[in-house]
């Protein structure tokens, strides 16, 4: 018990001293004393990952022992000359009916938004007509155009004509295939560039207008460069169905990849081996077209994303960098206490 005579002398006060503090081992972590934070495990989510790793494998293993597809027979053919001269004009195709399909489904697009009646409804008319016949019923109507056009002329209306032409020296299969492709194309680019245009708040057009911008001018560098968001991923789309709908013009004796690879076969009587030919390349430009879609949208992509999505050689560096952190944490020997030499 504390007496008065204690608290007038401060200094016989009993003094508490605080704890020593325990040494710590020279080799002891201090981030191993926090608590190790275990992330939770899905059970289902390996377990459906490794079904699924193992029917790829099974189906992988069916493809590559199976004789029936002869590789070496896919290998002998896979860079002929015919098969190369039918790869390039499968992707002249692809490029031009594009070009040409986005340039007439522009105005289409445009006419469709106009406040004109007749115009939109000659847009509607024409993406309804093109829409609703199936491809391979106009690439066959304009390669038989002759019987119901034998001949086209310029003239005068309801008088002589000028220039006249006989239309089955007009149109071969080539330039068939690319009219009855391009007409076909520009219904559906109308209604990507529709939906990218409708895509764009009216508050940017409203802007523009407020600030003394033209119609055209305000579509042109306010409203397109916003909806191409929307219009690139459709039209990468449209692209690579482009590129494997080209495959029906050998329907006319276009000399495309698939016609090429077909004559070839027809020789050679080796039918899975030519078609594996032409699923390879298809494949291939494909995964090309792929990319390049990727990185378009990426550009588009970078006023309205806050950070821009990695690019997979990004990603692939990321899952090494983590890869070999893992294994050096998992083969680096233990931290232990060095011994004490006076031992």
């Amino acid at each position: 018990m504390v007496s008065p005579s204690d608290l007038a002398e401060p200094s016989r006060l009993p003094v508490s001293e605080p704890p020593a503090a325990q040494p710590k081992s020279p080799g002891q972590d201090p981030a191993a004393e926090l608590a190790r934070i275990v992330p939770r495990r899905h059970l289902g989510r390996r377990l459906t990952a490794g079904v699924a790793l193992l029917l790829l494998a099974m189906a992988v293993n069916s493809v590559i022992r199976n004789r029936a597809f002869q590789w070496d027979v896919v290998g002998r053919y896979l860079t002929t000359a015919a098969v190369f001269d039918g790869l390039l004009l499968t992707l002249w195709l692809t490029g031009a009916v594009m070009v040409l399909g986005f340039l007439l489904g522009i105005p289409l697009a445009v006419m469709r938004l106009s406040a004109n009646p007749v115009l939109r409804t000659l847009s509607w008319g024409y993406v309804w007509i093109f829409r609703s016949a199936p491809l391979l019923v106009q690439l066959l109507f304009w390669f038989n155009i002759g019987a119901l056009y034998p001949t086209l002329g310029i003239g005068i209306p309801f008088g002589p004509q000028v220039v006249t032409v006989k239309t089955v020296n007009l149109l071969g299969p080539t330039l068939t295939a690319v009219i009855g492709l391009t007409l076909h194309e520009a219904a559906y680019a109308a209604e990507v560039v529709r939906g990218g245009i409708l895509s764009v708040e009216a508050g940017q057009t409203e802007a523009a207008q407020a600030l003394g911008i033209g119609r055209l001018r305000t579509l042109r560098r306010v409203v397109i460069p916003q909806a191409m968001r929307s219009i690139v991923p459709a039209s990468g789309n449209m692209l690579i169905g482009t590129l494997k709908g080209t495959s029906i013009v050998s329907v006319l004796a276009v000399h495309d990849l698939l016609y090429s690879v077909q004559l070839v076969y027809n020789q050679t009587y080796q039918v899975i081996p030519l078609l594996m030919v032409a699923t390879l390349w298809y494949v291939a430009v494909t995964t090309v077209l792929s990319a390049g879609q990727f990185y378009v949208e990426r550009h588009y992509a970078r006023g309205s994303a806050r950070a821009l999505p990695p690019t997979p050689l990004r990603r692939l560096r990321v899952r090494g960098a983590e890869l070999r952190s893992r294994l050096e944490r998992a083969t680096a020997p233990e931290a232990r206490p060095p011994v004490d030499a006076d031992r």
